[in-house]
């Protein structure tokens, strides 16, 4: 089993439409940890780690966001951080 750890940057109407509520729920499903945290630029940050194809499906998830979201960009790079006890939002 392959894992994987990501940062990810979300652009677009994401702030204030249950983006990172909608991330949360994805990311719990696929046992996948970390954060969505709302940015003073009106990004979304987001912090994955879990199994490679969970990670895979999250991005994909990070473009298509809530119902309400209108995302323009996702920028995604790799990560060494310590892997989050659970997934949050703040």
């Amino acid at each position: 089993m392959t894992h994987r750890t990501i940062k990810a940057w979300v652009s677009g109407r994401v702030q204030g439409v249950s983006y990172r509520e909608h991330v949360r729920r994805h990311a719990e499903r696929w046992g996948i940890t970390g954060h969505a945290i709302n940015l003073e630029d009106g990004r979304v940050e987001v912090t994955a780690h879990g199994e490679a194809i969970a990670i895979a499906e999250l991005i994909d998830q990070l473009w298509e966001g809530s119902p309400s979201a209108d995302v323009t960009d996702v920028t995604v790079e790799e990560a060494t951080i310590a892997a989050p006890a659970s997934f949050t939002t703040g």
